[in-house]
């Protein structure tokens, strides 16, 4: 497999015959090049991936490599030590969020860098430069798309794609989260009516920050544009957000439950979860975080933990979502252990909404479900053998 990295650089300079190629590992290739635009960045990564779409010829056999692409950009006579390390700081995000990264490097330091990202979020709203992406749930006993989750992104003029870890904690600081979940709940409200309109009656769950559960202004304006749109919405809150005030957590959340949002516990596991808690909120789902479920099939003791917590949120009347599902095995396992719904890359990573819709259309998520009938019944003989 030593070879597969020169045949990936020959790829890539392919694709970037401009560019100047340096293999830095078995599995990481460098690239740099100069240009005028800022945006040659942008372009530079979306002909990589599309170079990359071809499969590789390994030995005889077709193979489909998944590449990680984290790029930086800066204006003439930056410091290339600074450069570097910005490329890597985003070819480290890329990892996590499982998508291309572009940062600009050109601020000169990280504080100036947050505060002008923080006054650029101002504006970012009413200059429309915010988009939302969307990840299917699959319910495992309907194997049908029965929800979705709403993801914020930031299209931002020169920097590019902003991801939410970069710019929610400024937005929380600066108390722009206000304006930015009301924009998010009415761009869900819309995208929703354009779904049914192609026949898809999904739920649209959108995350809440845990400043704006005890925010009675945030809570009147949220109810408002929900009970006047007759949207099917949910709300996704961390048992973290709650323990801020959890007097005004429960009481607004029950508010909106009695409208019909659907609270969603999120990242359960992740933190310091709590029974006080969790047996006062008015929640129908929990999702388990992804920290469990990516180690499902390689853990002795995770399969244990997402087993027991698949169990206590049955008898607290509460469906269960998998998050970070990213193999069948996984799938499998989880199916058997009475998960109800599964979230991940090995159903969808987060889609714009038109690519949404053709993907509830195009049906092959149900061909998948199908064909796990077979792993279904494998895993569930270890599972009680066990």
């Amino acid at each position: 497999m030593d070879s597969l990295i020169v045949d990936v650089a020959a790829r890539i300079s392919e694709a970037l015959p401009d560019a100047r190629v340096v293999i830095a590992g078995r599995d990481v290739a460098e690239v740099a090049f100069e240009c005028e635009a800022r945006l040659a960045l942008d372009v530079s990564i979306a002909a990589l991936e599309v170079a990359f779409e071809r499969a590789f010829d390994i030995d005889g056999e077709s193979h489909t490599i998944q590449i990680r692409l984290g790029g930086a950009a800066a204006a003439g006579h930056r410091d290339e030590v600074h450069l570097i390390e910005e490329a890597e700081f985003a070819l480290s995000e890329a990892r996590t969020e499982r998508s291309p990264i572009a940062r600009d490097a050109t601020g000169n330091t990280a504080a100036i860098d947050r505060a002008e990202l923080a006054e650029d979020l101002t504006k970012a709203i009413e200059r429309e430069e915010l988009f939302l992406q969307y990840q299917p749930k699959v319910h495992l006993r309907r194997q049908e798309i029965t929800s979705v989750e709403a993801l914020v992104r930031w299209n931002h003029p020169t920097r590019g794609l902003v991801l939410p870890g970069d710019f929610i904690p400024l937005a929380e600081e600066s108390r722009d989260i206000v304006a930015l979940t009301l924009w998010t709940i009415r761009q869900s409200i819309k995208d929703q009516k354009t779904l049914a309109d192609h026949g898809h009656d999904l739920r649209i769950f959108i995350n809440i920050a845990g400043v704006l559960l005890a925010d009675t202004c945030f809570v009147r304006r949220a109810c408002a544009l929900v009970e006047a749109s007759g949207a099917r919405l949910g709300f996704e809150i961390t048992e973290t957000s709650v323990i801020r005030d959890p007097d005004s957590a429960i009481a607004n959340l029950k508010v909106f439950a009695e409208i019909g949002i659907v609270i969603a516990i999120d990242d359960y596991g992740a933190g310091l979860s709590s029974l006080a808690y969790l047996k006062q909120l008015p929640a129908r789902e929990l999702k388990i975080d992804k920290l469990f479920v990516t180690q499902l099939t390689s853990s002795n003791r995770d399969p244990l933990i997402v087993r027991s917590t698949i169990d206590l949120a049955h008898a607290l009347e509460m469906e269960v979502v998998a998050e970070g599902v990213e193999t069948q095995a996984a799938m499998a396992l989880l199916s058997v252990m009475g998960c109800d719904m599964i979230q991940g890359f090995l159903i969808s990573r987060p889609i714009n909404l038109d690519a949404l819709i053709h993907f509830m259309e195009d049906g092959k998520y149900q061909a998948m479900a199908a064909d796990l009938r077979a792993p279904f019944s494998r895993l569930a003989t270890v599972w009680k053998r066990g």
